[in-house]
């Protein structure tokens, strides 16, 4: 009655057995590290891990191992400080080439490696690095869009030669001007078929034929989520470049993005290249017009005043060659003549035709690059601190076209290597689709993470301490046999988050915590029925499978409530609340099968195998 077929015992084994291997990495310590990975012209090889050795032994750092494998190099230091001190000197040594990571990777032994076994992630939270909350203008990006309408609409008059006065930006509409209204229907038709997600409509004023292109509603929903979306995709790319190793970039309601950078100890640093919105424009400068008069305010038409680095004045065409949003590739280096920084800029197709034709036509003539940065500054009015957007704009290089050329070039005038190497940096992620700011900003050391692991872990072991003396008084030998399935239960829940290579957050131990209270409630459903069915006069065999079987649904329809509570924790929820969802999930899942299976195993082997008139329980 009370026996287990062999395979169920085998199961049942087995599965501690995975249990533990795959829990075991987290009883290891681990090595503060540096990650040393290349960039696409650059591949981590034995030359590169001569150079990291003699980096680190010229400079008297000391190291445990150097590991190379998957075109990277891993170093492994014996303290926090020794790691943080080689990671200044690896930069310098290696260049802009290479990029380094801070990281820690556990000293695990061969035969756990040889499989793959690894501990859980540790979050933010845990492990200390920067946490920064991002709100995005999604608004501006409708206007980008309306502005983008603007210019699509004019090509496209001009196209079908639609003659009009003047394409303008109204409010949240672009209205184009006719004189005829024929052609003012006519272009009506061409417009409503090219651009169907516009709501079009005309307007007749004193002679003049308008008509008026607004975004509908869901066009301004599909550009205020492609806003959000390119710049999480863009965030991503330059926390990747920046060598932060297991980033967390993620959405946060409608216009915010979570950015979570463990193991970084720069906000300085991390502010400057998320915040900033860096791209270049290429111009023909106006060697026509009179630069004097432009002073003074009778600026040429189709011409605009820009100024370069050092203050100068300099009289530039309004019409763009290609802007930042046509560069695929962007890396920083040295100008071969000169020897002074610069970016060799790769341009998609279409940019490379369009700059191939200009500079084909305009050989001998001088072209600009401008640099555009929007950034925000805080500044102190009337003793209170004051956020404004500020958009740079200034020329830093003017050279003449010698020769036609496409879509690879360089470009030169930049101040420095380091200020070389950001912009490439910025140019290569992407431009953000949307202006953003920085609402909240936490830097959490690693100390500090320490600390919450240490707490975290007081607090498991205390709240498994007290249930375990309450089971093991309470219900004597079943108790003890409740405890060792929620010992188990707690290796199962380790080893599966270290399967998965789950990220454990502080939320993540509470619900760990919780799992410990709520693990024991089956067993408490099971060892009530049996002393209910003891207290009717049945036997205690009988009272040990009537009390596993027919509380079986109670405890199964109990748990899938919780389930669900938890899948809707994780659907729903953003940051902490997935974490604790997470460990909720797995808890639940795990508590059933070493409640019901587990204990039911052992019991098996306690009684079910000899005659017992009383059940200590």
């Amino acid at each position: 009655m009370n026996r287990y077929p062999l395979w169920k015992n085998l199961l049942v084994a087995v599965v501690v057995l995975i249990g533990l291997f795959f829990a075991l990495p987290n009883a290891f310590d681990q090595d503060p590290s540096i990650e040393v990975s290349g960039t696409r012209r650059a591949e981590v090889n034995s030359g590169t891990e001569s150079k990291v050795k003699t980096a680190m032994e010229s400079a008297g750092i000391a190291f445990k191992a150097v590991e190379a494998g998957n075109n990277k190099l891993l170093i492994r230091f014996n303290d926090s400080e020794s790691q943080l001190l080689a990671q200044d000197k690896l930069t310098a040594a290696l260049g802009s080439d290479y990029v380094t990571a801070l990281t820690l990777l556990p000293d695990l032994p061969w035969w756990l490696e040889a499989v793959d076994a690894q501990p859980m992630y540790l979050g933010l939270d845990l492990r200390g690095g920067i946490h920064v909350l991002i709100d995005v203008d999604i608004d501006a990006a409708v206007k980008q869009a309306l502005e983008r309408y603007q210019g699509d609409i004019r090509t496209l008059l001009r196209e079908n030669k639609l003659r009009y006065v003047t394409v303008t930006k109204k409010d949240s509409a672009v209205l184009v001007k006719f004189r005829d209204m024929a052609l003012r229907d006519k272009a009506l038709d061409v417009i409503g078929g090219q651009f169907r997600g516009l709501k079009l409509d005309s307007l007749d004023d004193a002679g003049a034929f308008f008509v008026t292109a607004a975004m509908d509603q869901a066009e301004q929903k599909e550009a205020r989520r492609f806003a959000l979306q390119q710049n999480i995709t863009t965030l991503r790319n330059r926390v990747n470049a920046l060598g932060v190793a297991e980033p967390i970039i993620q959405q946060q309601g409608e216009r915010r993005i979570v950015v979570q950078l463990p193991g970084a100890q720069d906000p300085s640093k991390i502010k400057e290249l998320l915040g900033a919105t860096a791209t270049l424009e290429y111009r023909l400068e106006d060697t026509e017009g009179n630069l004097q008069d432009a002073l003074a305010g009778k600026i040429p038409v189709g011409s605009r005043l820009y100024k370069t680095r050092d203050g100068q004045p300099i009289l530039l065409k309004k019409r763009l060659i290609v802007t930042g949003n046509q560069i695929t590739d962007a890396r920083s280096g040295f100008d071969q003549n000169s020897g002074s920084p610069a970016v060799v800029v790769q341009l998609d197709g279409a940019g490379g035709r369009r700059m191939r034709n200009v500079t084909f036509e305009n050989v001998g003539k001088p072209m600009a690059v401008v640099f555009i940065e929007n950034r925000t500054e805080t500044r102190e009015v009337d003793g209170k601190l004051v956020k404004r957007k500020v958009v740079v704009e200034e020329v830093i290089s003017v050279a003449n076209i010698l020769e036609p050329f496409g879509s690879r070039f360089q470009t030169t005038g930049l101040d420095s290597s380091s200020e070389a190497h950001d912009l490439a940096l910025l140019l290569r992620s992407g431009a953000l689709a949307a202006p953003i700011e920085i609402v909240e900003e936490r830097t959490i050391g690693p100390s500090l993470g320490q600390d919450n692991i240490d707490q975290g872990f007081r607090s498991v072991m205390i709240g498994l301490v007290l249930v375990m003396i309450f089971m093991a008084v309470y219900y004597r030998v079943f108790g003890l046999v409740a405890n060792l399935a929620l010992m188990m239960n707690l290796v199962l829940i380790v080893s599966i988050l270290s399967a998965l290579q789950a990220t454990l957050t502080l939320p993540g131990i509470a619900g760990i915590v919780l799992t410990v209270g709520m693990a024991v409630d089956a067993n408490v459903l099971i060892f009530e029925r049996i002393r209910e069915e003891i207290g009717v006069g049945s036997t205690p065999q009988a009272s040990i499978h009537a009390g596993y079987s027919k509380a079986l649904s109670t405890i199964v329809d109990a748990n899938i409530t919780t389930l669900i509570a938890a899948v809707v924790l994780f659907s729903f929820g953003t940051g902490p609340i997935k974490g604790f969802a997470v460990t909720l999930f797995i808890g639940i899942l795990t508590s059933m099968f070493t409640a019901i299976i587990g204990t039911r195993a052992v019991v098996n082997l306690v009684y079910g195998s000899r005659r017992v008139k009383k059940l200590a329980i």
